[in-house]
């Protein structure tokens, strides 16, 4: 029985090890992981914002600049629908700022007229 039981507790203690190494290797994996998800985000904004500098005139650039402090999603569909349609080909000119503003107005959505009838 004494020898169960030694093996019971060295086996215990060799769980509790490796349950500690786990522990403490798991922080600096997880902030391994978090770095290079944030340096791959970081990397794609930048291939945006060259995409977007080309096909785009620097006082549009500005106006979705400042658009994305109120609207960030309308802000990131519009730029996702820009980079789609320069890679694609299919922009011939730049976008200007009142090109960019008829963009902006067909993205809105429309809002529905509702009126109160008495019965």
């Amino acid at each position: 029985m004494d020898d169960l039981e030694a093996i019971r507790q060295k086996r215990l203690a060799e769980l509790q090890q490796q349950q500690q190494q786990q522990q403490q290797s798991s922080p600096q994996n997880d902030a391994q992981a978090a770095y290079q998800q944030e340096q791959a985000q970081a990397e794609r904004d930048a291939q945006v914002q060259a995409v977007l500098r080309q096909v785009m005139t620097p006082e549009a650039r500005e106006r979705l600049t400042r658009l994305r402090l109120s609207r960030k999603e309308l802000v990131e569909q519009l730029e996702s629908q820009l980079v789609m349609l320069a890679q694609n080909g299919r922009l011939q000119t730049k976008i200007d700022d009142e090109k960019l503003k008829v963009l902006l107005t067909q993205m809105q959505p429309q809002k529905r007229q509702t009126s109160i009838t008495r019965m």
